[in-house]
């Protein structure tokens, strides 16, 4: 497999705030009101802080398989984001700024002043909103199959957000379509599709949606990043504020959900990025490989510093602006850059 290093101190955690750490073949569940509304999450290990933020319409169920092995050398976070798991489904502010903003807090709440952020799909793009609003508070980020870099996204998602999803989620849950789904997963998967490298794990998403409360929070998401015509988010134009923080790109090369041309895009747009494609994959790499996915990110944290922020080299940052050459560009990423001009996150 691969060599666990020796446990490293915590110096990420303020000692005596926060709760004890659960470790085991399992973190169990805990939680936490926050601006009066419930959050849970999963807490194991010892060490630097590392934070797992999952994707849309998933949980921290999703790290379950990795949080044993990252816990020997860090104190592992994996919060239910708002609206999803376990955690509150409030009619609230479901962008992706505003669950930057609720990981911020939670992590205050837990004495987690700066942490290394993982982040998959939906996660990638809170990962990247927290590391732009909080830079002094990012370590690291590891972005997983991220939203947030292009506009492309599977035409499912993009159809869900339009009028009427919420029948059409309903619908999904009547006596016998849930055979009929499976019977179409099935052959996707027969049929050696992209999508069917997925569809299992897209198929769980839909289970983890039982009532029209999870449905409305599930959609109210959905609809801050995605319209009929893609995703309407993106922090492309603001990523050479990357430049001196640690970032480590990993995707699928059959992801249908997020093309994996968009991680050679945010590779491009990073400065000093790091890109590892899994072969064979899709969405959900860390589910597909996770012994490989484990050691990567250990390895990444392993050798890198912390990124060393400042107000100085922030606000030269900013001054100077992304660089206008388009020297070394691809002619895709140029077109990405120029589009992420007209949208942006806040």
């Amino acid at each position: 497999m691969f060599d666990i290093p020796p446990r490293r101190p915590a110096r990420a955690v303020r000692p005596g705030s926060r709760p004890r750490a659960v470790g085991g073949p399992e973190a169990a569940l805990q939680y936490r009101v926050v601006h009066g509304h419930r959050r849970a999450f999963r807490m194991a290990g010892e060490g630097p802080a590392l934070v797992l933020v999952h994707g849309i319409g998933d949980s921290s169920d999703t790290w379950a398989e990795l949080i044993p092995g990252l816990a020997r050398t860090h104190t592992v976070v994996a919060p239910d984001l708002l609206g999803h798991g376990a955690s509150d489904k409030p009619r609230a502010d479901y962008s992706v700024a505003a669950y930057a903003n609720g990981l911020r807090d939670l992590l205050t709440t837990l004495g987690i002043e700066s942490a290394t952020l993982v982040g998959h799909s939906l996660g990638g793009g809170v990962a990247m909103q927290f590391a732009y609003q909080f830079p002094e508070r990012t370590e690291r980020l590891v972005l997983v199959s991220a939203g947030g870099v292009g506009r492309e996204v599977t035409p499912a998602l993009r159809l869900v957000s339009l009028p009427g999803a919420h029948l059409a989620l309903s619908a999904l849950r009547l006596p016998g379509m849930r055979l009929q789904v499976e019977l179409a997963v099935g052959l996707m998967k027969l049929l050696d599709t992209d999508l069917g490298q997925d569809a299992p794990d897209l198929l769980h998403l839909v289970d983890a949606l039982p009532d029209a409360t999870s449905r409305n929070a599930f959609i109210r998401t959905l609809r801050a990043v995605v319209d009929w015509r893609g995703q309407v988010v993106t922090m492309l134009d603001r990523c050479y504020l990357t430049a001196g923080m640690p970032t480590l790109l990993l995707w699928g090369d059959r992801d249908s959900v997020v093309p994996v041309r968009h991680a050679y895009g945010a590779h491009e747009a990073m400065p000093g990025s790091r890109l590892e494609i899994f072969e064979g994959a899709g969405h959900f790499p860390f589910h597909t490989d996770p012994a490989r996915f484990l050691a990567l990110v250990e390895e990444f944290t392993r050798t890198t510093a912390p990124a060393g922020w400042s107000r100085e080299h922030w606000r030269r940052l900013l001054r100077e602006g992304r660089p206008q050459g388009s020297a070394g560009l691809s002619g895709e990423t140029v077109r990405e850059l120029r589009e992420a001009s007209r949208r942006s996150a806040t």
